[in-house]
């Protein structure tokens, strides 16, 4: 049985085929988002910790990036837009995103560049902005697209692998 999502036809019993390509929802971005700040928090405060390790040892002097927040906080801020708008422009997914089935594309469906990219990472906080207004638009609007993807020209999408799912779907039919 197959059911009709826009222009692409989806088999409806099984969710991970049905939902493939329809647009994600706001808990299902939050909870990417979630994994994607802990993994980046937790490789900034490794890394960080190596190279208040390193530069202690090479100067002599005790290092403590504590000591300069500004510093800090810009380095966290590059990073932050290193982890994400690299694997966006990539694969079109964080390791967030990955692990909950999602992907960011262009609105008319293609790959996500990294120019596109990097301007969905950088403009991220507008949708903040205003006490979280801008991810008010995931609930509100049709194409579930936030502040930051009507800026960028994305959308953000279910997308595992539906060949995989499609297989798992016939070996449990067959099997009944």
């Amino acid at each position: 049985m197959t059911a009709q999502v826009g222009h692409v036809a989806h088999v409806a019993p099984e969710r991970d085929v049905g939902l493939q390509g329809c647009y994600a929802g706001f808990v299902t971005r939050l909870t990417a988002f979630a994994i994607d700040l802990a993994i980046a928090v937790t490789l900034f405060a490794f890394s960080a910790g190596v190279f208040e390790y390193i530069a202690s040892a090479l100067t002599g002097n005790q290092v403590i990036l504590r000591d300069a927040p500004i510093v800090a906080a810009i380095l966290l801020a590059a990073w932050w837009v290193f982890y994400c708008t690299y694997p966006l422009a990539q694969a079109g997914r964080t390791v967030g995103m990955t692990v909950v089935g999602l992907r960011v594309v262009r609105v008319d469906g293609s790959d996500l560049d990294g120019w596109h990219a990097l301007l969905r990472v950088v403009v991220f906080p507008l949708s903040f902005a205003l006490a979280g207004l801008g991810f008010v638009l995931i609930i509100l609007r049709r194409d579930r697209r936030a502040l930051h993807d009507l800026i960028a020209g994305s959308a953000v999408v279910y997308a595992w692998d539906a060949r995989a799912a499609r297989l798992r779907f016939l070996a449990k039919s067959s099997a009944e």
